[in-house]
């Protein structure tokens, strides 16, 4: 722990909310990049493919390391709510026969079936996780990167699965290092005086 004369000099150069930007974007770096390099190593091993850092990733590193007492920040409704993304997704493809359509980056454009399965996806996502008390709102991306057909089950989907699941095991646990994560309200009024 720095000394309190430290930690003032430090908080009159950058300023709080400069230090905990910084502290931020070093743990959310580190962790995405993470995920990228151990895809570019591990990604082809045992025939999974897929790429594993997705837009799904951002937002769940975000709420994790910038907003860890959040609701939406409980492992359990990160797990929940991704799961439930995932379903919704694949559903909502099934559902609007898009099961082996291109994905809309192939097409550069929505048909209406997939706009269709995109917005069905979301509604079942945001109602299930409603009625389940498991509020996450990276799960809205996730759930829109299946129903679109751009992690569509196979090896883009597995790609996904791996990379949450890298994040969901390293983001709560960065968000807990002592020095390296935000500091609470509390812990800046005790250490300021």
């Amino acid at each position: 722990m720095p000394s309190p004369t430290t930690s003032r000099r430090r908080d009159a150069v950058m300023g709080v909310r400069g230090w905990v930007a910084v502290r931020l974007a070093v743990l959310a770096g580190a962790l995405l990049a993470g995920v990228g390099v151990a895809d570019h190593y591990l990604g082809g091993l045992g025939g999974v493919g897929g790429v594993w850092l997705t837009a799904t990733l951002g937002p769940t590193a975000y709420v994790f390391l910038a907003h860890p007492t959040s609701v939406t920040a409980r492992l359990r409704n990160a797990l929940i709510g991704h799961g439930v993304a995932v379903g919704a997704g694949v559903a909502a493809l099934a559902l609007f026969g898009l099961w082996s359509s291109p994905a809309v980056t192939q097409l550069d454009r929505e048909t209406l079936p997939q706009a269709g399965a995109q917005a069905l996806s979301i509604a079942l996502t945001v109602a299930l996780l409603t009625l389940l008390g498991a509020h996450h709102a990276p799960a809205a991306a996730t759930t829109l990167l299946v129903a679109s057909g751009i992690a569509r089950p196979g090896p883009p989907l597995y790609g996904l699965l791996i990379g949450l699941g890298i994040v969901l095991l390293l983001g709560p646990l960065l968000a807990r290092v002592p020095g390296l994560r935000p500091e609470t309200a509390t812990e800046y009024r005790d250490r300021t005086g």
